[in-house]
């Protein structure tokens, strides 16, 4: 694991999960997706700004502290896991 590996080195890593960020990838969501009751349904999308953002911030902290995990979403998105 890079977080173990890296810290005698004063190597910092963390992970971001992106969900929905408004980009080509994510263009279907406006048409519909499959849900996990079967049904076919809009997403929401969020600005890519945001997940920029939230890199930037992860990438500013100084090598005293750090961020393992970060997940950015749109708000209304369904539930993490499609539950």
């Amino acid at each position: 694991m890079t977080s173990l590996d890296g810290r005698k080195y004063d190597i910092a890593c963390g992970q971001i999960d992106i969900g929905n960020a408004a980009t080509e990838m994510a263009e279907r969501m406006k048409k519909g997706v499959p849900q996990a009751n079967g049904t076919i349904a809009l997403e929401p999308t969020m600005d890519p700004a945001d997940v920029a953002r939230a890199v930037v911030y992860m990438a500013s902290l100084p090598l005293d502290a750090n961020v393992q995990f970060m997940t950015v979403m749109a708000t209304k998105m369904p539930f993490i896991g499609r539950g």
